[in-house]
């Protein structure tokens, strides 16, 4: 049975509350418009799912994996999310941590499809880890 509407909310919140690593890594990274202009949320319900981080105006879905996923149900997960029109795009943690910079060029490339990235990715005084 899936969860109200509500309940979804609730987990989200608490799931913004107490993120993941890699979710601080990325969340540091794309908040407050720092990539390219473009607004992401995170922890936001989208019909039956929470996804990590959504820009609703690039309709661009981004998901940092960690070791516990279940590909069948990511599988079915991501092909609902392209059905409303959402590209989907998955990291594992490891890339998120270690390759920050080429996950921000996927993101903008996917973002902006029609332009490359320019120069330097990470928001201005940011160092990669």
């Amino acid at each position: 049975m899936p969860a109200s509407p509500g309940t979804l909310r609730t987990i989200a919140r608490r799931m913004r509350r107490e993120p993941t690593f890699n979710e601080r890594v990325l969340w540091k990274l794309l908040r407050n418009r720092r990539l390219d202009d473009l607004k992401f949320r995170r922890q936001v319900p989208i019909g039956p799912y929470i996804v990590d981080f959504v820009c609703f105006g690039a309709r661009l879905i981004v998901e940092a994996d960690g070791p516990l996923h279940d590909l069948e149900a990511d599988a079915v997960r991501d092909k609902w999310l392209k059905r409303q029109r959402f590209v989907v795009l998955r990291f594992p943690n490891s890339q998120v941590s270690q390759e920050p910079e080429a996950v921000l060029a996927e993101i903008l490339a996917a973002a902006n499809p029609s332009s490359g990235p320019s120069g330097h990715l990470l928001p201005r005084g940011e160092k990669a880890s």
